[in-house]
């Protein structure tokens, strides 16, 4: 079993990448540490039925360059989630967060996600027998509302119920999910997002730690938004445009330490690419598993499209190369003069 040592002081959740499933596995977040020192990297979504069932360690191995690291978790029943949230903090996590946010009806048939939002008594007891069970951070990520309840009382009463259950922190997706007739990439652009909501929650609950979640592109709108909540999640923008977090650390959490060039990330997975191949290649894993999560790298840069194609590649992607890394960039490099 994988145990990272924790992080001794851990910063702020000031800024966090989101939890997105099937992009923000372990090799995407090591990436994402090359970048940002500070900045908060949470999993894809684990089941607690895949824990307490499957391969614990293909769901929770992690390294230890990925701290600050939260296990998030999908399920509701209480018993179920203090085992997974057990298994969470002895790998070596910082946090364990509980889903209430995802409208996928695969995940409404496993009774979680967004429709626990109509459930807050049963997520109530789902966090205290989290709370009792581990002595790290529990924390919720959730909508502002399900299908037409849309009030801000329903955020409200929801937040205020799992609070006195022990909660102190939660991650607002600034728009409803819609259960029935919307697909999961719908749900991410077609509700209308209530950022005033998040701010009135801040208001409200203000011994509570809130972060805003959700279409967050640009870091004047991180700026907006830090001026209501305490921290900002970041979704696909810090997978599509990955550069955008290199100022997260000097702006956001005052480190003078110079930032990471993109040079620097790409010769920086190198050894990581090679030892992560030479452990997990006979199960399975190869090259683009990895570098696919690098394309957005020299996102807006002359030579761009050329890096995406050489990592692209198929006949150099099977030879299991890491310095494929350095050809792509060597293959812009005309372009970018």
């Amino acid at each position: 079993m994988s145990k990272p040592e924790k992080t001794a002081n851990l910063p702020p959740r000031r800024l966090s990448v989101a939890p997105m499933m099937d992009w923000t596995d372990r090799h995407c977040r090591m990436f994402h540490r090359q970048i940002t020192r500070h900045t908060w990297l949470y999993t894809e979504m684990v089941t607690t039925g895949a824990l307490i069932h499957g391969d614990v360690p293909r769901h929770l191995d992690f390294s230890q360059e990925e701290h600050p690291v939260a296990l998030q978790l999908g399920g509701s029943e209480p018993a179920d989630l203090a085992q997974s949230a057990k298994l969470g903090a002895r790998w070596g996590y910082d946090e364990i967060n509980l889903n209430c946010g995802c409208p996928s009806e695969r995940v409404q048939k496993g009774a979680f996600g967004a429709c626990l939002m109509a459930e807050p008594k049963l997520v109530a007891d789902g966090v205290k027998a989290m709370r009792d069970a581990v002595d790290i951070d529990v924390t919720v990520k959730h909508r502002i509302g399900i299908d037409d309840v849309s009030s801000y009382d329903f955020v409200r009463d929801f937040v205020g119920i799992i609070a006195d259950a022990g909660c102190n922190t939660f991650i607002v997706h600034a728009r409803n999910a819609i259960l029935k007739g919307l697909s999961p990439k719908e749900n991410r652009e077609i509700p209308p997002l209530k950022p005033e909501y998040a701010y009135r929650l801040k208001q409200d609950f203000p011994r509570l730690e809130i972060i805003i979640n959700g279409g967050i592109k640009t870091l004047d709108e991180i700026d907006l938004h830090l001026r209501h909540v305490d921290g900002v999640m970041i979704g696909r923008e810090a997978y599509h445009n990955p550069w955008l977090m290199a100022d997260f650390d000097s702006r956001y959490y005052g480190d003078d330490r110079a930032p990471a060039s993109r040079e620097d990330v790409l010769r920086a997975m190198i050894p990581y690419l090679a030892e992560q191949l030479s452990r997990y290649g006979s199960k399975g894993l190869k090259l683009n598993g990895m570098t696919r999560h690098m394309l957005g790298l020299m996102a807006g840069l002359p030579g761009a499209r050329a890096f995406r194609q050489t990592l692209s590649d198929a006949r150099q992607l099977a030879a299991g190369d890491p310095a494929l890394l350095l050809r792509a960039l060597e293959r812009m490099r005309p372009l970018a003069a």
